[in-house]
């Protein structure tokens, strides 16, 4: 069963705890489908009158900061060990070529690493822990965290109930020329998240080769 077909099963109330609670778990280092529920459910409130889209983006956002915050906690608690660990229960994220990705990209942006990381699937699951591994600041972890759960829950929220809402007044005059957006939205988004996706697998393939590149030339041997 699809998830918007799904979700239409689950009242409203249920559907904003699920909403918090998902995106919680995944802000905070657990890889779920954060961001497919969210989008799910905005475009569900779009077409059902019972589901408020404040409460739903207030539940996203609460869930995005609470969630980042908890990872940091664990993480800094955690350190190094904690990596490892989640490497060996979810290998395919917490790969060691992905963790070295994702620490590139703290070292270079800081806290900035942790606000548009929020956009980024990968980096989502690692912002919160990763940032409490690398002991950064908390009151710059707390400022790009809050700042950017807002903008991406609400902003996601937002975006995918109007696009709904516009999307079904066309569907009910224009039935097939509402298909046809419903399609080439769900074709574009799906293209955007393959070119994300192949992007931060290129970058993670590289990772290894790096420090052979970087190697310092060993001394010769003295006569």
């Amino acid at each position: 069963m699809h998830v918007q077909e799904w979700l239409e099963t689950v009242p409203p109330l249920s559907i904003y705890l699920l909403v918090g609670v998902v995106i919680g778990l995944e802000s905070l280092g657990i890889p779920l489908p954060g961001e497919i529920v969210l989008v799910s459910s905005a475009l569900l409130a779009s077409q059902h009158g019972d589901i408020n889209p404040y409460v739903l983006g207030a539940c996203a956002t609460a869930g995005a900061i609470i969630g980042d915050s908890i990872g940091y906690a664990i993480g800094r608690k955690g350190g190094r060990p904690l990596l490892a660990w989640l490497g060996g229960k979810f290998p395919k994220h917490f790969s060691e070529a992905n963790i070295a990705l994702a620490e590139r990209s703290f070292e270079k942006w800081g806290m900035w690493a942790v606000f548009f990381g929020r956009f980024v699937a990968l980096l989502r699951i690692f912002a919160g822990p990763l940032a409490g591994v690398l002991r950064m600041p908390y009151w710059k972890f707390a400022i790009a965290n809050v700042f950017g759960g807002i903008l991406w829950a609400g902003g996601t929220t937002a975006v995918i109930y109007s696009v709904g809402v516009v999307a079904e007044a066309w569907l009910k005059r224009f039935s097939w020329v509402g298909l046809v957006l419903a399609v080439l939205i769900g074709v574009t988004s799906m293209l955007i998240l393959k070119s994300r996706a192949k992007k931060a697998a290129a970058k993670a393939e590289a990772v290894p080769a790096a420090p052979a590149a970087e190697r310092e030339p060993v001394p010769a041997a003295a006569d």
